[in-house]
């Protein structure tokens, strides 16, 4: 399965549910069990196979974004920072940024899928994510 951006994610900042200068973003890890549908996944309660381990705690660490208006190009750019877990114990071939509300995973809305293209496992080590972007051409 390759990365995506959830269609939702474009729909929810044109209605004003996501801002990406002042909401929380949280990045979620999952097991192979997930498989990712851009169309139909568009909150966090779909999201299935969440990983667990030592290190790690459900729903995923915060992430900081920053947002870059590309005029030359006709972009916006979309930056996740580098996340990771020291001293963890745990295996995910995949991870998902979602906006945190901090209540019903129902609320929270999906931003893209990161495909790591294999399992990936780390015993009592930093499981780090490199930072991420994604572009949404006008």
């Amino acid at each position: 399965m390759a990365s995506l951006i959830y269609n939702s994610f474009a729909n929810d900042l044109a209605r004003g549910n996501i801002d990406i200068d002042v909401d929380t973003f949280k990045i979620i890890l999952v097991t192979d069990s997930y498989s990712a549908n851009k169309d139909i996944h568009d909150r966090r309660d779909d999201i299935t196979g969440e990983a667990t381990g030592t290190g790690y705690t459900a729903g995923g660490a915060t992430v900081a974004v920053t947002a870059t208006l590309d005029a030359a190009n006709d972009q916006l750019i979309i930056t996740f920072a580098a996340t990771s877990w020291p001293s963890a114990t745990i295996t995910a071939m995949g991870a998902v940024v979602y906006k945190a509300r901090g209540g019903a995973a129902s609320a929270d809305e999906l931003v893209f899928f990161n495909d790591f293209g294999v399992n990936i496992t780390r015993t009592n080590q930093t499981f780090a994510i490199a930072a991420s972007t994604i572009y949404m051409r006008a």
